[in-house]
């Protein structure tokens, strides 16, 4: 009984990072407790039952073959991307933005699938692309075609954020397959040059971000002060912060989007720096163990995906972080497992539990 099958694949499931993950998403639970004031209600049940669900949902993923992933990868691609077309169609307005699609059931954000399958998408073409072809034009430009198309389509709804996280982890790989850097240096030097023409195509509010980045004093009470709010609030945690329930600019409503994009500042008050170390060591774990499973993979794609979901997690941690400290422009992007939302959460464990079946396939006698 303890020697089946059901025991032998139990055995090579890394139960470290599930119990890193379940400590985050926990922490993350409570802080949204705090947010709401003593209550588990609106917030932090909910997260808590997602996290749940899509654990289960990880772990079930993780039993898949990295080989039925390649397989599939356009099918994947090709499904979100119609999710994204059907967005501007008949997709459901909020907050002033058109990101979603209402199926009834659930209400999904296809743009934030679209990190993964981007990723996927482009493991699969340079797995199957013959080595020394990477820079040529016929294969460079049908894989900027596959990062530009949802990155463009993203940016109509508008969310450069998502637009940028597609972008960058699509990038990443393209650098991994072993894309010459000179190509990535020539596009950087463009893309400067072409600074004028993108702050011309943004809209005002995204243009109003980047000035209050720059000088947030400029409008405190207006544009700034979402990011004033937040430094005072990370601020005033110090070392270990306030106490549990005792945040005074979460409380107060000062802080804006405390539960969603905010929620690093509203854990920062009450847990000071010790919360914070909390957090990044335990995605530094995370990301650790992402990396050492891609450089264990027996193949290409393993490799490049998980490298790319590794990076895409890293490039969610840093925005917020820094966007939440006055270090980038504010774009909407959630720190993962502890900000409130149902999209988001997913996302990351579907990208987990990719990663997980890629470790799981490395322990296999004979993959």
């Amino acid at each position: 009984m303890f020697n089946g099958p059901w025991m032998r694949e139990l055995s090579r499931m890394p139960w470290g990072i599930v119990l890193v993950t379940i400590g985050l998403a926990g922490f993350g639970m409570v802080i949204l407790y705090s947010a709401a004031g003593g209550s588990l209600s609106p917030w932090a049940l909910k997260h808590g039952l997602r996290f749940c669900l899509f654990l289960a949902m990880a772990l079930g993923i993780s039993i898949i073959s990295p080989d039925t992933w390649m397989k599939y990868a356009w099918g994947v691609y090709g499904a979100v991307l119609v999710g994204l077309i059907g967005v501007e169609l008949i997709g459901q307005v909020s907050g002033g933005s058109q990101r979603w699609l209402d199926l009834g059931i659930i209400r999904l954000q296809p743009s934030e699938f679209m990190k993964l399958a981007v990723v996927m998408v482009l493991a699969r073409f340079y797995h199957f692309l013959p080595k020394g072809y990477e820079t040529r034009p016929a294969a460079l430009f049908p894989a900027l075609a596959l990062i530009a198309v949802p990155a463009a389509l993203v940016m109509l709804q508008p969310d450069l954020g998502t637009a940028l996280s597609i972008a960058f982890g699509g990038v990443v790989v393209m650098f991994l397959a072993g894309v010459r850097l000179w190509l990535f240096l020539g596009a950087a030097v463009a893309g400067l040059a072409a600074m004028p023409l993108a702050w011309s195509m943004l809209h005002d509010y995204q243009r109003k971000r980047v000035l209050i980045f720059l000088d947030p004093s400029t409008d405190p009470r207006g544009a700034g002060y979402h990011i004033t709010q937040s430094k005072i609030a990370i601020g005033s945690g110090g070392i270990s912060g306030k106490g549990f329930l005792n945040g005074t600019q979460s409380h107060l409503d000062y802080l804006p989007e405390l539960h969603t994009d905010f929620i690093f500042a509203t854990m920062a008050e009450e847990w000071g720096l010790i919360g914070g170390l909390f957090i990044i060591g335990g995605f530094g774990i995370i990301l650790g163990w992402g990396i050492i499973t891609a450089m264990q993979a027996r193949g290409q794609f393993q490799r490049l995906l998980a490298l790319g979901l590794t990076s895409t997690l890293f490039f969610y941690l840093a925005i917020n972080m820094m966007m939440v400290m006055g270090l980038a422009p504010v774009v909407g992007i959630p720190l993962p497992l502890v900000s409130y939302g149902g999209s988001a959460m997913l996302t990351v464990m579907i990208l987990i539990g990719l990663i997980m079946g890629i470790a799981r396939q490395n322990k296999l006698p004979n993959a």
